[in-house]
């Protein structure tokens, strides 16, 4: 399927690109998030129409993220959980955790925004993990994951 892109999108393309996708990914994905439309003449000419509009809007939200991943370049989140003697945790911290632990410091991070490489974290210790707030912005956090105490 043909789509034209309404914003900037991680390995696909950036603003205003028309690309051909799997129709799944557009019609289950794209299109209802909003970041893309049909690519017919018709929303074509729309877009060309409002590019600049839309090229503002995409500027605002990568300074937005970048405010944002200045402020979180460097930190350290503490998380903690139940923990067995040698340090295994009992489950796991996730990054749903992770976005819970920044939502609770005033950081509007969706917990899709978290990247952690090696998946969950099983151990205690720090950890370094990465937050996307924007496709452009990527960040470095450090998560120390202590034992709870009883």
């Amino acid at each position: 399927m043909q789509i034209i892109l309404l914003e900037k999108v991680a390995n696909l393309g950036n603003l205003g690109e028309v690309v051909k996708v799997k129709d799944g990914y557009a019609r289950n994905f794209l299109i209802p998030t909003g970041a893309a439309r049909r690519a017919t003449a018709a929303a074509i000419e729309q877009f060309e129409a409002k590019r600049a509009e839309l090229e503002k809007v995409a500027a605002d939200k990568l300074a937005g993220a970048s405010a944002l991943g200045e402020k979180l370049a460097g930190k350290t989140i503490r998380i903690a959980q139940k923990a067995g003697v040698d340090g295994r945790l009992f489950g796991s911290v996730t990054n749903a955790d992770i976005a819970d632990a920044l939502k609770a410091q005033g950081f509007e991070i969706a917990k899709s925004q978290v990247r952690m490489p090696n998946g969950p974290l099983k151990v205690v210790g720090e950890h370094a993990v990465s937050v996307a707030p924007h496709t452009d912005v990527v960040v470095d956090i450090t998560v120390a994951v202590v034992p709870e105490a009883d």
